[in-house]
């Protein structure tokens, strides 16, 4: 079985919004829609089995130091909203985040407004030390940082590692939204010293929308108020007897009803290929796919919006064509069969692994034929 099965017309190079599924992942989910079909929920407890296992393959996908951290979400605007509304803010603190942000991991924190907490933004247009600078924006009454590990429009990577240490030494809280950086090079929760880690599975993690992980460090897990309640976020969850109730110890206490199953055995599928193809192996192709990319932006004399230096870039590359309507060269790109985005006021190629080096360039070919 071929690991994707995609149009031969098309070369997908937007992975950075929503990926394609493997084929075992595909299988996985027809599978799971043809037991359902046949038998139902009459095997549950298998179904059980792989929801235990996703939380395992997630806990070893981000370093957590127990399995027990990990809470199964509907996505990553969920999980935020879970942090923002679980902490209790007094007037007059503070966030600190970034002005470029998806707005999953912007329009949450402004919400907090009506409880007389200010949300400090870095312009990374305004800065060449987005890191320091970030934390100059600090002070006695920050609570929270909450950055992307990579920039979902520029593709700037951030040193998780720098600002984590920060955030641990001056008792401020550290959240990433590790959605562009998951599945596609290794992240350590407990290097870079996060208590919250968001991420949803569609997109590096080659998985399905409506599923996302939440890493909460186990003792905040306390700390955050339960907005949202249900039978599933209780200790014996399954004692549907039980008259009084306390929330699960574990993060499970964060999903209050039904699990996802069906989107549980897709990301069930995509990971056991992302962790059988190693991590590491998998960030070097990434690198060698970006790379070209690059190579062949400067070739053209194309903008850089991405940064060019190899530590500060993931599996994004940004550009921009000057002199010509970029919004409306991606528009003909996807109409020829090059899957990508408008991101940033330019055109964003996001390759995984699979993607070959030919695909690239005819990726380009493709658009230099396009220009004018």
């Amino acid at each position: 079985m071929p690991l994707f099965s995609l149009d031969p017309s098309i070369i997908y190079l937007n992975h950075a919004a929503v990926a394609p599924w493997p084929q075992k992942t595909v299988k996985a989910v027809e599978r799971f829609s043809q037991e359902n079909g046949s038998v139902g929920a009459r095997h549950y407890p298998d179904w059980l089995k792989t929801e235990n296992h996703l939380r395992r393959q997630l806990a070893g996908l981000i370093n957590a130091p127990n399995v027990d951290d990990i809470a199964l979400l509907k996505n990553t605007s969920e999980a935020l909203s879970v942090i923002a509304y679980g902490l209790g803010w007094k007037p007059g603190e503070n966030i600190v985040s970034i002005a470029q942000e998806f707005p999953s991991n912007r329009i949450v924190w402004e919400s907090l407004s009506q409880f007389g907490v200010e949300l400090r933004l870095l312009d990374l247009d305004q800065t060449q030390d987005p890191e320091n600078d970030l934390i100059a924006l600090c002070d006695e009454h920050t609570r929270l940082i909450s950055i992307s590990s990579v920039q979902y429009a520029s593709g700037l990577k951030l040193n998780l590692e720098q600002v984590g240490g920060f955030c641990a030494d001056n008792d401020i809280l550290f959240c990433v939204d590790a959605i562009q950086s998951l599945g596609a090079s290794p992240f350590d929760v407990q290097a870079f010293r996060a208590d919250f880690v968001v991420a949803d599975g569609h997109k590096w993690m080659l998985g399905p929308e409506g599923i996302a992980l939440f890493y909460c460090r186990a003792n905040l897990r306390d700390e955050l108020k339960l907005n949202q309640f249900g039978w599933h976020m209780v200790n014996n969850a399954g004692d549907f007897d039980q008259v009084g109730w306390t929330p699960a110890s574990s993060a499970r206490r964060f999903e209050c009803g039904s699990p996802n199953m069906l989107g549980i055995h897709a990301l069930h599928a995509s990971l056991e290929i992302i962790l059988e193809t190693g991590i590491e192996s998998i960030q070097q192709s990434i690198k060698s796919n970006t790379d070209a990319i690059v190579a062949e932006a400067k070739r053209l004399g194309f903008e850089l919006i991405t940064p060019e230096e190899k530590e500060k870039r993931a599996g994004i590359v940004t550009f921009r064509v000057p002199g010509v309507d970029n919004e409306g060269l991606y528009q003909r790109l996807m109409q020829h069969g090059v899957v990508c985005a408008y991101r940033g006021g330019g055109i964003r190629f996001s390759p995984h692994f699979h993607n070959q080096p030919e695909e690239i360039l005819k990726a380009f070919s493709t658009l230099e034929s396009q220009l004018p």
